[in-house]
C-alpha cells in the first residue's frame, strides 16, 4: 500500500513541475482587451492571392474587423447594417475588414458578397487561425478599432452597426486625430 502512495505522490510532483514549467517558460498569450492594440494577422483578399498585414494595411484608420462565415445566419442578418454604416462613413475614412472563415472555395464567399451587395473589404482565412488569434467564441464577432489599432468595442453575435449610437461612436473615433 505504501508503494502505491509513493507512486501517486511522484506522479503529482511530476505533473506539478510540468505545469509550472509550461506556465513559466511557455508562450505568453495576451488577452484581447478594450484599450489594448489587437494582434496583427495576415489576410488574403477574396478574388486575389494578395496577402496583407491587418495592422499595416489599416494603420491610422478607424476599422471594424468582422469575423464571419457564409453559412452563418446571424452574419447574413448583420451585413446590411454594416454596409449602410460603411457607405455613410466611408467618405470620412471608416473601413471594414470582413474576414470570412469559410474553409471552402473563395467562389462561395464571392457569391455571398455579390448577393449582399457588399462594397467593403472582404478577406478569407481558410485556416481559421484568426479565430484563435482574436480569441473568438464563434461567428459573427466584431472588433472596432481606433486609429492606433486599439480595441474600442468588441461585440459577440449579430449587431446593428448602423444604429445611431454606433455611428456616433465611429464618428467620434474618426474625429480623433484627423
Amino acid at each position: 500500500m505504501r508503494k502505491q502512495w509513493i507512486v501517486v505522490i511522484a506522479i503529482l510532483v511530476i505533473a506539478a513541475a510540468a505545469v509550472f514549467a509550461l506556465l513559466r517558460f511557455g508562450p505568453q498569450v495576451e488577452q484581447i482587451a478594450v484599450g489594448k492594440p489587437v494582434p496583427d494577422y495576415p489576410l488574403v483578399k477574396v478574388g486575389t492571392t494578395d496577402t496583407l498585414s491587418l495592422r499595416d494595411h489599416y494603420k491610422g484608420d478607424v476599422t471594424l474587423v468582422n469575423i464571419w462565415a457564409t453559412w452563418c445566419i446571424p452574419c447574413r442578418t448583420e451585413m446590411p447594417a454594416m454596409q449602410e454604416a460603411y457607405a455613410a462613413l466611408k467618405p470620412e475614412g471608416f473601413h471594414i475588414a470582413a474576414v470570412s472563415v469559410d474553409q471552402g472555395s473563395p467562389k462561395e464567399v464571392e457569391q455571398f458578397v455579390r448577393e449582399m451587395g457588399l462594397t467593403f473589404d472582404i478577406y478569407q482565412d481558410r485556416s481559421t487561425g484568426i479565430e484563435q488569434t482574436y480569441q473568438t467564441t464563434g461567428v459573427p464577432e466584431s472588433f472596432l478599432l481606433d486609429r492606433k489599432g486599439r480595441l474600442i468595442k468588441r461585440v459577440i453575435g449579430s449587431h446593428d452597426w448602423n444604429s445611431t449610437a454606433n455611428r456616433d461612436l465611429i464618428k467620434r473615433l474618426l474625429a480623433e486625430g484627423s
